[in-house]
């Protein structure tokens, strides 16, 4: 059976607000705040995202489109990425999704499970190399002044190491700029929301989250409040030093406090985001006995 086949029957037979009971029962490996990564039997080999987010086939290929070029220009600024495919499922009754592939890597080599498997002068070695490589952004956008600029969610879960190679993982949000002008639609995002926060969201959030992965000194202040919700906050003096020591000319240096006050915002939005999620869930597979199209976490650690 063809790759494209098992999806559309995945797609069909799926039960998102209780993936355990579906006829085809995704093997779950891991939860971003907005999409969840997961197995399926028959495409062995490789960890899935799930976007069901388009109304039509065109809207999902718009963005499989922007994705595409996120990756590659990602690629060109000399960020090393996991093999990767695209498909879209159009199983006609149900939103058309994008699914995201990723070649499936060892869990154990995640960023923030080498946490708990390395020692705290490996830990700083890691994060001198994501430092690293983060900078290699900053360097291609000022090459590419005008023309292109990219943004980047640099927490550690987000990188993996494999056989000694650091690769980025999280690219499912192709955010980047041409000529100043954002190229991701954030509407199709906005679907992930309950319909009643859609409008907050645009108004008061949107803007704030699409805009802080552009930013040096926000995207480093968002590494380190991380290491609370990753249960390691005894690194963030060490993560303090390593980053103020590769800020780029200009930048002043980062303050815990700072890193504190963002980690508080930041736990209550998403925290507050997921509840209400949960909350249309509810609503929507309980009281409507309507089909809820995410698969959402249970309670998230932070």
């Amino acid at each position: 059976m063809k790759e494209i086949e098992i999806l559309e029957k995945f797609e069909r037979k799926l039960i998102p607000h209780q993936p355990e009971k579906s006829p085809i029962k995704p093997e779950i490996i891991g939860y971003g705040e907005i999409s969840t990564i997961f197995k399926i039997k028959g495409l062995e080999g490789f960890a899935f995202k799930r976007l069901p987010l388009f109304k039509t086939k065109e809207e999902a290929e718009e963005y499989e489109k922007k994705y595409k070029m996120y990756t590659e220009l990602l690629k060109e600024a000399g960020i090393n990425l996991p093999e990767d495919k695209t498909f879209i499922v159009d199983v006609g009754r149900l939103p058309i999704s994008l699914y995201i592939a990723q070649k499936e890597l060892p869990s154990e080599a995640i960023g923030n499970k080498l946490l708990f498997k390395l020692s705290n002068d490996e830990i700083r070695e890691l994060f001198k190399r994501i430092i690293r490589e983060m900078k290699k952004v900053w360097n291609f956008n000022k090459e590419k002044k005008d023309e292109v600029e990219l943004s980047i969610d640099g927490q550690l879960s987000n990188w993996a190491l494999v056989d000694g190679k650091l690769l980025f993982i999280d690219t499912s949000t192709p955010l980047f700029k041409l000529k100043g002008k954002e190229q991701m639609d954030p509407e199709p995002l906005l679907k992930s929301a309950p319909g009643f926060l859609r409008w907050i969201l645009k108004l008061f959030f949107l803007d704030d989250v699409m805009n802080r992965y552009y930013e040096e000194r926000l995207v480093y202040i968002d590494f380190i409040a991380n290491l609370y919700k990753e249960q390691r906050p005894d690194l963030i003096p060490m993560t303090l030093e390593i980053i103020n020591g590769n800020l780029s000319d200009g930048l002043s240096p980062i303050e815990r406090k700072e890193v504190d006050k963002y980690y508080k915002e930041d736990k209550m939005i998403w925290s507050l985001f997921l509840s209400f999620r949960k909350f249309d869930r509810f609503v929507k597979t309980k009281l409507l006995a309507k089909r809820y199209e995410f698969i959402l976490p249970g309670k998230i650690k932070r």
